[in-house]
This record gives structure tokens, sequence and C-alpha cells, in this order.
């Protein structure tokens, strides 16, 4: 087994992790800006992570019983005029249209920011009894807010993801869905498929989303030790169904006003991908959202070579992996190989002359650097078991970097030391909205509060018994 010289083409990411993380979206050919300040291009490659992700998250959603649906781009500027708290949370960021069809407009009407609105004012034509609940509807499509900061993946002012919006008789039952959806749907994608370690809690009053009564999160770190927020689930209590008068008939025929949550995930996971996993040969995939896990390279023109690659590549997608072709025998070996490493691909799997007169091929995994031979005719049986191995082993690397770099703290000078290099825990009974504040006056602040076993509390659970989370973030 060896680990031969790597080239190296990207900044450092211990001495410029932003121009690293620049570097890798460029040569990795993930996204390009677009012609309008802060819009993204997503190409070919990312736009498959993206599919993958897609695929797995839908997949988790439906299971819950939500369905899709599609709403309307363009929402009346009214309509979130009619959540106070909403809309003054979202002000800044929106995009409103004025001027259409050659003319002025009666009424503005808004660049959807998020359809909480939207999906208020259709759901009080849908539910009408107790019989219509729960409803439990969820969107893919883009969203537009004016961002003053954009960064590829992160914070652009249009990306994509997918918002869920559900209407529910109780209180306690929107509570367990938006638990569910933030465990089985979020946490179990997160972990599981993109072996990125998550964090899990509530957010702060002071970090709530407008016109929720309580909003979860999960928290990833990044290679640099900054948190980003992966996904967020909200309870938005009787708000939004006041507002907009989602009213059921309960079974003794008296009226009643829902309760109802949303929740959503976007395009940030892929910057959030990038960021977790990458190092300074570029980016490193979990297997299970990779779209291509292995790559048969033909090292030379040879017709011996070609044969045993092609037939390679067609055991290896028997057996069920993902596998690409690389026959571009025009271009240099070396640029091939450093250019699928760029991409991350788990597995690249090169056949020779010399390796066929011994019936062997050389394996190289992404994730560690490493190479070694394997007989032909074991590839195809071997690779499957060995992409899971490749998984787990991410996935404790992973979360011995978030250990390793998370601290118990007692005050707000030791979380500040902290947060230099990764995140503090902290009793939220010393730290509290005080404490938050001068926090967040050095740049830091509180990503959740869990339970002192790292769970998401519960109603009712005591204050004096919760632990913050603190740390910088993007």
């Amino acid at each position: 087994m060896t680990t031969g010289k790597r080239p190296q083409v990207l900044a450092s990411r211990q001495e410029d992790f932003p121009r690293w993380y620049q570097d890798v979206l460029e040569k990795a050919q993930l996204a390009d800006n677009g012609p309008v300040r802060g819009t993204m291009v997503i190409r070919p490659y990312a736009y498959a992570l993206w599919e993958r992700m897609q695929g797995e998250v839908d997949a988790r959603i439906k299971a819950t019983g939500a369905e899709n649906v599609y709403l309307p781009l363009f929402i009346p500027q009214s309509y979130l005029q009619r959540e106070a708290e909403h809309v003054e949370g979202f002000s800044p960021e929106l995009a409103v249209v004025t001027h259409a069809g050659g003319k002025d407009l009666t009424e503005p009407f808004v660049v959807r920011p998020t359809s909480e609105t939207m999906f208020g004012e259709l759901m009080s034509k849908w539910v009408q009894s107790h019989r219509d609940l729960p409803m439990l509807l969820n969107q893919w499509s883009n969203v537009v807010r004016w961002e003053l900061r954009p960064r590829l993946f992160l914070r652009t002012t249009e990306f994509l993801w997918q918002e869920g919006h559900t209407a529910h008789a109780t209180r306690e039952d929107a509570a367990a869905y938006a638990v569910q959806i933030h465990l089985d749907v979020y946490r179990d994608f997160l972990q599981n498929v993109l072996a990125i370690p998550v964090l899990v809690g509530v957010k702060t009053r002071r970090e709530r989303f407008a016109g929720a009564v309580n909003t979860m999160t999960c928290e990833a770190m990044m290679g640099d030790g900054k948190a980003l927020q992966m996904a967020t689930s909200h309870e938005l209590g009787q708000n939004f169904a006041t507002a907009f008068d989602i009213t059921y008939t309960d079974t003794a025929g008296q009226a009643q006003t829902c309760w109802t949550t949303s929740w959503g995930a976007s395009t940030r996971m892929v910057g959030g991908l990038i960021m977790s996993h990458g190092d300074d040969y570029g980016l490193r995939i979990p297997p299970r959202v990779a779209p291509v896990q292995a790559v048969v390279i033909a090292v030379r023109d040879d017709e011996r070579v070609m044969t045993a690659a092609s037939g390679l590549l067609d055991a290896l997608t028997a057996a069920g992996v993902r596998a690409r072709l690389d026959t571009r025998t025009d271009h240099g070996f070396g640029r091939r190989a450093t250019e699928w490493e760029l991409k991350g691909v788990p597995l690249r799997i090169e056949v020779g002359p010399r390796d066929l007169e011994t019936g062997r091929v050389t394996i190289a995994r992404r994730d560690v650097g490493e190479k070694s031979s394997m007989p032909l005719d074991a590839v195809a049986a071997t690779v499957p078991t060995l992409l899971e191995s490749i998984h787990a082993d991410m996935i404790e690397g992973a979360r011995a970097r978030l250990s390793d770099r998370t601290v118990d703290a007692t005050t707000v000078s030791e979380v500040l030391e902290a947060a230099k290099i990764g995140f503090a825990r902290v009793p939220w009974s010393l730290l509290g909205e005080d404490g938050e504040r001068m926090l967040n006056e050095h740049t830091v602040s509180v990503r959740c509060l869990q339970t002192p076993d790292g769970t998401v509390p519960g109603p009712g659970f005591p204050s004096d018994e919760l632990i913050a989370i603190v740390g910088r973030s993007y």
C-alpha cells in the first residue's frame, strides 16, 4: 500500500480557507457567479450532487406522509403584511416587483423569499374539516433573498431548496411532526448520507425564525471550525393560522384554529459538504451521495487495457456501483488523476498494461490518499464493501474533529477563546440573553440549545438545565 506524492493545485485550507473554498468551486467545476450580483450558476457535477441530495431527502419526506406541490413564484405583497413579525424579519431581503407588462402594478408583488404566506392562504381554502388534517405538504423550488454578502452555495440571492408546510389539529401533533422531520429526515440524511455529524437543538429567541414559536436546527462544524446551519424545522404555533384564517370544524361541529409547521433545507448543503470533507487536494465525497463512486481509468491506448477497463465498468455497474470510464488517453494520466481527485470521487481504479500482465489493477482511495493493488477479477465483488468502509471512516473522522474542537466553558471569555478554533459548550443559565448579546458583538453566536445529553429539548424542559452550543458561523 502506497501514498504517492500528489500535486497540490489549491490554496492551503490551513492558511486561507476562503481562498481554498473558491479554488475548489472553480477547479472542480462546481459553480460560477451569475450575471446578476449574488446569483449562482450550478455546473453539471454540482447539480448531480444536488440531485442525489434531493432524491434522498425527498424519499425521507414522503416516508413521513408529506406530498409534493408547487406554488407560484410571485406572492402579493399584502400576503406578507398579514403576518407582521414574518414580514419584518424578511423585509431587508425582499425583491419587490412594481412594474410589469409595460405599466405600474396596482399591487406590487414579491419574488418568494419563502412560501409561508402563500401556503397559509391556500391552506385556509383547502382545510375545512378535521378530516382534512393533518395536511402535510412539501415544495421543491427556488427562492430569492437579496443577499448583501453573497458566497456561492452558502448565501446567494437565488438558491434552490425544499420547504415543507403542514397544518394540524393540535399543538402536540404539530410539535411531534416537526421533531420527526428534524430527526428522521434531516439529521438522518446529513449523518447517514453526507457523513456530516450534526448537533441538534433549538434556537434562542434572538435566533428564532421570524413568526415561529420554536425553531430546531442541525448545526455542523466545517473544516475551519466554524458552524454551518444545515437545516431547520419550525413550529409556527397559531400565528400564521390566525393571520390566514386556517380553521377546521372539529368532531363536535365547532370551529378551531390549526397549528402549523414549516421546515427546509437548501443547496447550502452542497457548500457544507465541500467545507466539511474537503482537503488540500479538493473534494472528498462520501460514497452514498457521490454521483460517481468509482472511476475506471485506462492508463494507455492499448487494446487489452481498453477491453479490460470496459469490462470492469460493466461488472461494477452490475454490482450496483455508480461507475464511469475514463479513456481520454490523449490527456496525460497525471492530469486525469488530479482531475478526479479534485472532484472527490471515492475510488479511482487504474488499469494499465503492466497491471494486466499480473492480472491486477491499482485502487486509489480518495479519502485517505492510499493506493493498493487488487486482482482484476476481485474488484467488482470488493468495491461495494470498500465504499461502505470509506463512508464509515469519513463520518468517524468528522466526528473526531467535532469532538476535538468542542470544549466545555463556564465564562464568556472562555467561550470566545474556544470559538477561535471550534465550538464551546456552556450552561445557558451562565450565559443567558445578556451573554448572548455580548458574544454577538464579537461575531460569535449561540448555534443551538440542547439537553445535557445532546438532544432536542421538549416543551417545558427546564431552561436552567439547557446547554448552549456556541461558535462562529457562516
